[in-house]
């Protein structure tokens, strides 16, 4: 269903996150979760849908109360001071726009959670009896000896604890047919694909009742008229989606809200909220949400991101080294939303010097540039018919309008931004095809400067539109720059023709800075055309770093090997599948080759064309990422700075460089 088709709901646009458990600060993979969860929204927001965004704290169970007894605090006191860092300053900082908090411990959900219990006491969901098996504390989870791994946990794979004491049970056996069923007929329920078969095979191989109860804990909801037990962790968390909407508060506004459309959650926690928690749901007669969505993992190296296992990163310190829009932009761009990703802080550098600082970045400042210089400050609106090249972007705005919200619409966060820089990349690409420094040098041509100019400049103002869901600063940056006053407000502002023409830019500083290897800002983004770029540079560091001595000496003859040759570059473009790479075609004097080189961070590949280059003809050639590379340019580098190779005049392609 297209932009154009979709029409607005009376039924509020349900979203959750997880709960988070507070036993320690939360690190980047919890923000990875909700910052997916803001663009959601806040895309659905702007285009005008009711939209009730839901998350907050797991606050319960035995491991808080160990930690709290740790840390010689009450539980409450000890999640209390996790909690108001999570909201204040983790999820302000991070933008993350939700409409309610929810905490377990909140008088409404405990009210909740025992009014569930016993419905499903009463309907013989529920009953009373012994449980006997195995415990893994820290997932707070109860397994049978069938389900476990090498006599560990099969989520976590630590040790388990043999548990032998009395409990409720809660009749998931009765349900397995019929949620078998369900899964098999709503093939949408379960996202992506891959969990989805995960669970069915679960299922399949059978379905236990689950305990629902614990005995000598006091931290946790007491089960309604027997004081001691307490209500299992997990089952009380699960309900915290049906408080949140006001199933006992007010029925009118859960009728609106109720079923969730999308609930976002890890993969390590598919299970419960595929499996327990829409049985929970059949068995009290609701419906069940329209998706649940599990997605992967930010790896460090091939591992888990954890506090226990020491290799978490703190997201407040990554805000305030990078900045909140370009921490964003890379937990929303460089995974495809539900597979696993690996985070390094290179990679994230890498995005913001190619996507941002690179491409964005500069199309802003040669854009704002260009209209200063040519328009004298304004932005000019054209009145004749636009010539074919001056057509491109407003055609490639009315299919990036629909790929977006298609994408959006399907939870293909990445891809969605992806088809925007598809736009800025198209942007950047049009100014070197219709080189306006040209047009403008001829009275005659005035009329396609200002076509150029005007769609560079509206260009620019759907990018802002269209990146209002993902980042927080940029857009409004976007806007002041061209000379706007209001804020987005409405996702149809994405259509090509809505400025007047007329509007005075504000050039302002670059949107994000260059940085060098150590992630320092070392030059600002700008310029108007390739011979008159204009680069500001500062310091990367007080102390940059000293050349290394020469190693490893070779003779001459070893050298004679490498055969060395002048060749100029006559075609550069990103390579699809990764956009750090740059395909060259390059002329080496007799023929063209492709190279395949890892020079996106410090080049634009519109710029490299007609460029000189050393190259090494006589390398082995390699596939990368599917292409074949016949070849490499020589470049020196130090301090996160690249620089290629070339001749200092003019050399015949084939030259060799000895």
């Amino acid at each position: 269903m297209d932009s154009n088709q979709r029409k607005k709901s009376q039924k509020t646009w349900y979203l959750t996150t997880p709960i988070y458990y507070p036993s320690d600060k939360l690190h980047v993979g919890h923000a990875y979760t909700t910052v997916a969860a803001d663009a959601l929204v806040r895309f659905h927001r702007l285009y005008g849908d009711g939209v009730f965004f839901v998350t907050g704290t797991d606050e319960h169970g035995q491991k808080i109360a160990q930690k709290a007894s740790e840390a010689g605090k009450t539980p409450k006191e000890f999640v209390d001071g996790i909690v108001q860092f999570i909201q204040d300053p983790l999820w302000k900082t991070l933008g993350i726009s939700y409409d309610r908090f929810i905490r377990t411990t909140d008088q409404e959900h405990t009210r909740v959670v025992q009014n569930v219990f016993e419905q499903l006491l009463e309907r013989g969901d529920i009953y009373k009896g012994t449980y006997e098996g195995w415990y893994c504390l820290p997932d707070e989870t109860f397994w049978t000896e069938s389900k476990l791994i090498d006599g560990n946990c099969p989520d976590c794979g630590r040790p388990v604890e043999r548990v032998q004491q009395e409990s409720y049970f809660f009749k998931m056996s009765r349900y397995q047919d019929r949620m078998i069923q369900y899964i098999l007929t709503h093939p949408d329920f379960i996202q992506p694909t891959s969990r989805r078969n995960e669970m069915l095979s679960f299922l399949e191989s059978g379905l236990e009742d689950l305990s629902i109860s614990r005995t000598g804990l006091t931290w946790g909801i007491p089960v309604p008229h027997d004081p001691a037990h307490v209500i299992y962790v997990w089952f009380d968390a699960l309900l915290n989606y049906l408080t949140a909407a006001d199933y006992l508060e007010a029925p009118e506004k859960f009728a609106r809200t109720w079923p969730p459309d999308v609930q976002l959650v890890g993969k390590e926690i598919v299970r419960f909220h595929t499996i327990i928690w829409p049985i929970i749901l059949m068995a009290l007669q609701l419906p069940l949400p329209e998706r649940v969505f599990g997605h992967g993992w930010l790896l460090i190296g091939d591992t888990k991101m954890s506090k226990s296992r020491g290799n978490a990163v703190d997201p407040i310190a990554l805000t305030q080294k990078y900045g909140v829009d370009a921490v964003r932009y890379y937990l929303l761009r460089e995974v495809p939303f539900g597979a696993d990703g690996s985070y390094t802080e290179e990679a994230l550098r890498l995005r913001i010097n190619v996507d941002l600082a690179n491409d964005l970045g500069n199309l802003l400042s040669r854009t704002t540039a260009m209209i200063n210089r040519f328009s004298a400050g304004y932005i000019p609106f054209p009145h004749s018919v636009p010539r074919e090249p001056d057509q491109v972007l407003p055609k490639l705005v009315v299919e990036i309008y629909d790929a977006v919200d298609h994408a959006m619409q399907q939870l293909l966060i990445s891809d969605a931004l992806s088809h925007i820089f598809r736009l800025i990349h198209a942007a950047n690409k049009y100014i070197e095809d219709r080189a306006p420094w040209n047009l403008a040098k001829n009275p005659a041509t005035k009329d396609e400067l200002d076509h150029v100019l005007y769609n560079l400049a509206e260009s620019l103002r759907i990018v802002s539109v269209l990146l209002t869901p993902f980042l927080i600063e940029t857009p409004q940056k976007i806007r002041q720059q061209l000379g706007l006053t209001t804020p987005v407000r409405s996702y149809r502002e994405a259509i090509f023709g809505q400025l007047q023409g007329g509007e005075h830019i504000k050039r302002g500083d670059a949107l994000f800075p260059r940085l060098d290897l150590h992630g320092e800002q070392h030059e600002a983004a700008g310029g108007m055309e390739p011979s008159t770029e204009a680069v500001k540079t500062t310091p990367s560091s007080p102390n940059p770093p000293r050349p290394e001595e020469a190693t490893n000496p070779i003779t001459i003859d070893d050298f004679q090997k490498i055969d060395l040759r002048v060749g100029t570059i006559r075609h550069a473009e990103v390579v699809p599948s990764a956009d750090r790479l740059l395909k060259l075609t390059v002329f080496d004097g007799i023929r063209d080759r492709t190279i395949v080189s890892g020079i996106r961070a410090h080049y634009d590949p519109e710029k490299l064309v007609g460029q000189q280059v050393v190259l090494v003809a006589n390398l082995k050639p390699v596939k990368l990422r599917g292409i074949l590379s016949e070849g490499m340019l020589l470049a020196g580098s130090q301090g996160g700075r690249l620089s290629l190779v070339t001749p200092l005049s003019e050399l015949p392609e084939g030259a060799r460089v000895k």
